[in-house]
């Protein structure tokens, strides 16, 4: 663990940790992400970065509150801030106007590391898996960080977060948007009000568990997948 101090932290309100979030820097380099997350003018921090080759920068304690997931929801948590611990992992991601980068699968080296600091983490602040999130979940509106080549599912099996067991696809089930809307609700995510587009929320939901196909389409797997996330949820 490499220490470099971050100003940009405050006070805890609550104090209870209740989320694990995970971002990708969207930098060119874990240097240049460093130097923004420490830059005072910047006004963002996390508190740990972990780098492609497996090193592990601290620049916020615990303790603090650092400033990762800026406007941002779950369940009925809006200053998700203040509730969680914020890891930035090392990834150039997905280009966008003005920032040309190709977005690249993250290193063994870097999982590794990833799993054996999130998983002393939840054992820390006793974290639920359902409670270990992507900025993605939390902020679908205008993030799609760590993204579709990120693991889920080998974290997953560390008991960091939840990915849903085998789907049976023979189920008869109707494609039900009402009925997505209050399943996705009841996993978590803000579903806005009842007119409000859903495909990019659709496409955050893929994004995080159906990583093969993104098209923000409700079809039978997405809600079969959904409805296997809730049950799991609801029995931890």
């Amino acid at each position: 663990m490499k220490h470099k101090p971050s100003p940009n932290f405050d006070d805890r309100k609550q104090g209870n940790i209740k989320y694990l979030i995970m971002h990708y820097t969207g930098m060119a380099s874990g240097k240049e992400a460093i130097d923004r997350l420490c830059d005072p003018d910047a006004s963002v921090s996390a508190h740990y970065v972990v780098e492609e080759n497996g090193d592990i920068y601290s620049l916020v304690d615990e303790n603090n509150r650092a400033w990762h997931a800026g406007v941002s929801k779950w369940e009925d948590d809006q200053d998700i801030n203040d509730l969680s611990i914020g890891i930035e992992i090392v990834n150039s991601g997905h280009p966008y106007p003005g920032y040309e980068s190709v977005y690249r699968p993250f290193p063994d080296t870097q999982m590794d590391a990833l799993i054996d600091l999130s998983s002393e983490i939840i054992n820390r602040h006793h974290i639920k898996p359902c409670y270990i999130l992507g900025h993605s979940d939390i902020a679908w509106r205008r993030k799609i960080d760590p993204g579709e080549l990120f693991d889920w599912a080998l974290l997953a099996k560390h008991k960091l977060g939840l990915w849903p067991t085998t789907i049976n696809m023979d189920q008869n089930i109707e494609i039900d948007e009402f009925r997505f809307r209050q399943q996705l609700e009841k996993f978590g995510y803000d579903i806005g009000d009842s007119g409000e587009d859903l495909t990019n929320l659709i496409s955050a939901f893929q994004r995080h568990f159906r990583q093969e196909n993104i098209d923000g389409v409700i079809d039978k797997e997405t809600l079969l997948i959904l409805d296997a996330l809730v049950n799991m949820k609801i029995n931890l």
